[in-house]
């Protein structure tokens, strides 16, 4: 079942990286998602469960969601993930074909930084985009501005 794609922040707690891409994505054709399985492949079976997942709305009610629905994928780095997130994940989405992947670690500082990554459809690789610190603004794949410092 999707998260609602505005969700209420809880009282006193800023809003989190995914609200704000459930704010961005929540157009008719995007929904946004923080608690959603993808089915990267078939066999060997392979589903992966991204921090943030952003699909197209009429899939909603797809199961497994295949790569073919899925715009973007998220995932938070934390300790103990940091080989998943930054090698395992990246080759894994680029080639089912996912065509947005960004990488959320804190800094030593305490603020996020944000990694974009954009496929290469030809090579299904990730080419890197632009990190990001202090204030994520981008307007692909769809125009997003996130003060990091606030969540």
């Amino acid at each position: 079942m999707a998260a609602a794609l505005t969700p209420e922040a809880g009282a006193g707690q800023p809003p989190s990286t995914g609200d704000h891409l459930q704010d961005a994505a929540a157009g008719p054709e995007w929904n946004a998602d923080t608690d959603f399985d993808v089915r990267l492949q078939d066999v060997p079976l392979t589903d992966r469960r991204p921090d943030v997942v952003v699909y197209r709305a009429e899939t909603i009610d797809i199961t497994p969601t295949r790569p073919e629905h899925v715009l973007l994928v998220a995932e938070v780095v934390s300790p103990g993930s940091e080989t998943t997130d930054r090698i395992v994940k990246v080759d894994q989405y680029a080639k089912a074909g996912i065509g947005f992947y960004w990488r959320i670690e804190q800094a030593a500082t305490g603020v996020p930084l944000v990694y974009t990554y954009v496929l290469d459809p030809a090579t299904k690789t990730y080419r890197e985009g632009e990190m990001f610190t202090g204030v994520l603004k981008v307007a692909a794949p769809f125009p997003v501005k996130i003060d990091l410092g606030q969540i």
